[in-house]
């Protein structure tokens, strides 16, 4: 079941939080959506969980529109909110009965999605105890629980591993992964590694527009412009090496690598690669190349670049 957003925009008062965008979130696929606080995220989210009207545009999950069919999109969605509200007199096991009641889980299957529930967000050791006894990270886990427990086709996720220690972020990462083989995943998160470790691909959003979409490898490529290698030369003059690079009819630029006399960075011109032509130099004159390797930009550093005014 797709999520589709369609020339979305929505005000706050004089204030306009998103500015006509537009995307698909398509079955199987989880969609890291990344972007500065106050970029537009989570009002979009809202929207999509039907949580906020549009000012104008249109979304829709599957074949239902946020506008006349709210309440059929609720029965297929799960929604993790950044601040996850839980009721903390409630024990973990009364909790999600709850939340099981108002999705209409039929009275015979409750118990058994609730065990399945504690298993798979790994709550056995909390789950006679009361919500407001748990530690943050526990009751993040209780938020992703309420969120499955009626095993929507389409889960919005906003900051999921948020106040999780590593062993745990791992774990939630590992469940995120094998809940988007058969669902549409939508998730928000802070820590760019995450992102890059569990989504398909990546929307960044900023100042309510859409500024990339593709997957952590296309948004590398396209930050850099043209291919950049870093080499190492050895048994060679540094000038001469320098000069011998600069002149290849497929690079762009060279310049000295910080502390390493026979270390250069070297660009390429643009759709040209000069990693053949530099081992061909190498080999013609009897240098010893001992490293050529493709520098590529982390997600940060296009995160960075996209949304640093």
């Amino acid at each position: 079941m797709d999520i589709i957003v369609e020339n979305f925009s929505k005000n706050y008062g004089p204030q306009r939080a998103v500015d006509n965008i537009s995307f698909t979130v398509r079955t199987g696929e989880i969609v890291g959506f990344l972007g500065p606080n106050g970029a537009g995220k989570t009002t979009t989210m809202k929207a999509i969980t039907t949580f906020l009207e549009p000012t104008s545009g249109n979304i829709r999950v599957g074949h239902f529109s946020i506008f006349n069919q709210g309440e059929e999109i609720r029965k297929v969605i799960g929604y993790l909110p950044e601040n996850n509200p839980l009721y903390t007199d409630m024990t973990v096991i009364d909790y999600l009965e709850f939340i099981a009641r108002l999705h209409s889980i039929p009275k015979e299957h409750i118990f058994q999605r609730i065990l399945e529930m504690v298993a798979i967000c790994g709550l056995e050791g909390e789950k006679h105890k009361k919500i407001g006894e748990l530690s943050k990270g526990y009751r993040q886990r209780v938020g992703l629980a309420q969120a499955l427990i009626h095993d929507p086709q389409v889960l919005v996720l906003d900051e999921p591993t948020s106040g999780l220690d590593p062993n745990q972020i791992i774990e939630i990462r590992d469940l995120i992964r094998r809940i988007g083989k058969e669902k549409t995943v939508l998730l928000s998160s802070h820590i760019l590694a995450e992102v890059e470790a569990t989504c398909d691909r990546i929307l960044i959003i900023d100042k309510g527009k859409i500024v990339a979409d593709g997957t952590t490898d296309e948004l590398r490529r396209r930050s850099q412009g043209s291919e950049m290698v870093k080499v190492t030369i050895e048994d060679a003059e540094p000038n001469e090496v320098y000069q011998a690079l600069s002149e290849l009819e497929t690079v762009e630029t060279v310049s000295f690598r910080t502390g390493m006399d026979n270390g250069f960075e070297v660009q390429s011109k643009a759709e040209m690669s000069s990693k053949r032509d530099i081992f061909l130099l190498c080999k013609g004159k009897g240098w010893i190349l001992t490293e050529m390797t493709p520098f590529t930009a982390s997600l940060e550093d296009v995160f960075r670049e996209l949304t640093t005014h």
